[in-house]
């Protein structure tokens, strides 16, 4: 299986299909890369070089005490488009992987990104405080903590309810689904599930939407009851300068279903564009 290994030591598991213009997938929390496995192969078909990566402490990545936080991730994503030489890239990311590009688009990434696509991300912030009062309060992530903490396997099964919207009315996701999110949440290693929580809920990510100067596919479902739309891509199109917001009624947090058949329609669109 290919890595990379980074400054620190740690490797980062990647997968690498097609060629053409590069497109890099940053997964969600908990997930790991085989979350985009549909867009992987849609993408590789469609002429281009598909890369997905699993974030240090996920999936197939080591496991290291150190480095869960945005910052983090951010240069591990620097660290992977450096060694595989990357230009002109594609950057797509869904929930906590949407932080990702968008720090790495910003911090890292001037002269090598060229579009960005997020689905259901956290960017600006999503946890509650006095310059953020619609945020989520604090107590929502602790009991996220907590959950991971005493016994994340049921955490995780319970979990892929609300991800995917199996509790609304005519909910069509599949068992199979929900079984798929369970089993990459339980790759995840426990410090870099308990971390990660804090880096996807208190990141600031203000300046980084502010900073970017390239367009930007700003998607989410306005059913998302992970990462609520008014919180997040309703308020990133207000501070991104080549930005489309795109919503999609009634869809989940989770892409899957009729969401994730019309989300890669409109990803390859804008990838024309």
């Amino acid at each position: 299986m290919p890595y990379i290994t980074t400054a620190d030591g740690t490797q980062i598991y990647y997968t690498d299909q097609g060629s053409g213009q590069p497109v890099i997938l940053s997964h969600g929390w908990p997930l790991s890369s085989d979350a985009w496995q549909v867009e992987l192969k849609l993408l590789a078909d469609h002429g281009y070089r598909a890369i997905a990566h699993d974030r240090r402490g996920h999936g197939r990545s080591s496991q290291p005490w150190q480095g869960n936080d945005m910052d983090t991730y951010a240069r591990d994503l620097a660290e992977l488009v450096e060694q595989l030489d990357l230009h002109d890239i594609v950057l797509i990311g869904h929930s906590t992987g949407g932080g990702e590009v968008v720090r790495y688009a910003a911090q890292h990434g001037v002269g090598r990104v060229a579009k960005i696509v997020t689905a259901g991300a956290v960017p600006p912030v999503m946890v509650k405080s006095e310059s953020n009062p619609d945020g989520l309060p604090i107590e929502a992530f602790d009991a996220i903590r907590e959950g991971v903490l005493k016994d994340r396997s049921q955490f995780y099964q319970d979990l892929s309810v609300p991800f995917f919207g199996a509790n609304r009315e005519g909910s069509k996701v599949s068992q199979g689904a929900r079984d798929d999110f369970w089993r990459q949440g339980m790759l995840v290693g426990l410090k870099a599930a308990y971390d990660c929580v804090a880096a996807f809920s208190e990141t600031d990510f203000t300046e980084d939407l502010k900073a970017l100067d390239v367009p930007i596919l700003l998607a989410h479902g306005d059913d998302d009851q992970i990462v609520p739309i008014a919180d997040a891509a309703v308020k990133s199109i207000e501070l991104v300068k080549h930005g489309e917001l795109k919503v999609y009624a009634g869809a989940p947090h989770g892409i899957a279903g009729e969401y994730q058949e019309q989300l890669d329609a409109d990803i390859l669109a804008f990838l024309v564009k």
